[in-house]
């Protein structure tokens, strides 16, 4: 039986998210992660995590595992290098899609090593970005890896869909994620430029920097975030040069 959804625009401020900070780290947490937990702040449809990190140079998370998730992450200023145990590894940086698959298991590193891609020149360039995690459509997948280049198609001012799972998104995807209900759409905007969200039972809008107005909501700025459900098709509208990451949901966990 199909459980009838209420619609719902539910704004989350930058300011209200968790935060974990110790000296190589700044990490703004949308949902309950690690020791911070809020029985109800686990999820929205399938997104489980929005991370918004900022790592000191020659710093990073040392080799730790994951299981059963779909990783993706999306690098806003900066350089990461990622080494796993299946053998991938690669630099993300602005304008590359990365996912990985933790299936039935993978450990991973991520680290700012900023200073040694230059040559070992001694400088302090921080990595900042947003890592995502939904859940697959079924346990004990292998594990696996995926990025690619968007940066051209990031130009266009439009809403790119970043990695999905859906059907309907095959020829216009940059990376797949093993969920057929759920996709990552991006765009940067310029000032006066606007996208219309999709419609779907649940959306997640995040603006990791620059300033948007909502249409029904007001002005969002760096940090903030809405949670739909039920809804969709506002525009969204650039006050000031501006990037925007939507997940678009038709499912929801458990």
């Amino acid at each position: 039986m199909r459980t009838e959804l209420t619609p719902r625009v539910d704004v989350r401020r930058a300011s209200d998210r968790f935060t974990t900070k110790v000296a190589w780290l700044d990490s703004k947490h949308s949902f309950s992660f690690g020791h911070h937990y809020d029985e109800a702040n686990t999820h929205h449809g399938l997104l489980l995590v929005n991370n918004d990190d900022v790592v000191r140079a020659g710093t990073g998370f040392d080799t730790h595992p994951h299981q059963d998730m779909e990783i993706v992450t999306w690098v806003l200023r900066g350089s990461l290098v990622h080494q796993d145990s299946e053998g991938h590894s690669g630099v993300i940086y602005p304008g590359l899609a990365q996912r990985m698959s933790a299936g039935t298991g993978i450990l991973h590193s991520e680290k700012n090593d900023s200073w040694r891609l230059r040559g070992g020149a001694a400088h302090d360039e921080p990595v900042r970005f947003v890592q995502m995690w939904v859940v697959p459509d079924e346990a004990g997948i292998s594990p696996g890896y995926e990025q690619l280049e968007i940066d051209d198609e990031l130009l266009a001012g439009g809403l790119v869909t970043v990695a999905s799972g859906m059907a309907e998104h095959e020829a216009a995807t940059a990376i797949r994620i093993r969920n057929r209900y759920a996709a990552l759409h991006a765009a940067r905007l310029r000032p006066g430029q606007h996208v219309e969200l999709p419609e779907a039972p649940f959306l997640h809008l995040f603006v990791p920097h620059g300033v948007v107005e909502l249409e029904g909501a007001g002005p969002l700025g760096a940090g903030d975030a809405v949670r739909f459900t039920a809804t969709g098709g506002q525009r969204v509208t650039a006050t000031e040069p501006a990037e925007v990451l939507v997940w678009e949901m038709h499912a929801t966990v458990g």
